[in-house]
């Protein structure tokens, strides 16, 4: 941990995403993950496959979702929207990991200068899970549910979904959701936890 907790998120023909496991069954990741535009809309549950502890190829446990759910009015093609996060919350209809292998969401948003880490399945090197551990929150932008943190973590294209994660007394806990990187250097935006929390509890 928290690598286990990591996997890959694939829709074939659309998209390939890092997503995060928070229970045994359900996992987080951006909801621009699941949008095709050649359909114009978002792709079917059953065509969203997760591939966990993904490596060369390899994995240890592969589903497809049963079903999933994404903040209400969220469209990618219509660009940001106040009040909008770009969040999903995608679920199995059988466990694909062990309680031990999950990550909790953080119950506080860190200050600015807080340490954390990103990791994911980036475009640079798709098949194997980079890091970036020795980066720093910068802040926030925006407000209430569509407000974002920002941080200097490097991490390209396919690290979207993949969690901002911080160290506290109990562990590693997932502060935010990558977003956004930045395609001339380090940096990006990641969604709080909080906004995690309350897309899982609709």
């Amino acid at each position: 941990m928290p690598w286990a907790a990591l996997a890959r998120l694939q829709v074939p023909g659309t998209s390939r995403c890092t997503a995060f496991l928070v229970d045994p069954q359900t996992a987080i990741t951006a909801a621009h993950c699941l949008y095709s535009r050649r359909l114009g809309g978002f792709v079917p549950a059953g065509s969203v496959h997760i591939l966990v502890g993904y490596d060369k190829g390899a994995f240890t446990k592969h589903a497809a979702a049963a079903s999933f759910v994404v903040d209400l009015g969220y469209d990618p093609a219509a660009g940001p929207r106040a009040g909008v996060a770009d969040l999903a919350v995608v679920r199995f209809t059988q466990p694909v990991t062990d309680a031990a292998r999950v990550l909790p969401l953080s119950d506080q948003e860190p200050p600015a200068g807080t340490p954390v880490m990103l990791a994911g399945y980036g475009q640079d090197r798709a098949e194997v899970l980079l890091a970036d551990t020795a980066c720093t929150l910068q802040g926030r932008t925006g407000a209430g549910v569509a407000a974002v943190l920002v941080h200097d973590c490097e991490g390209t294209r396919g690290t979207s979904g993949a969690p901002l994660l911080m160290r506290g007394a109990g562990g590693w806990r997932v502060a935010g959701v990558q977003a956004t990187g930045r395609a001339d250097g380090a940096g990006g935006t990641a969604v709080p936890a909080a906004a995690v929390r309350t897309l899982m509890e609709r």
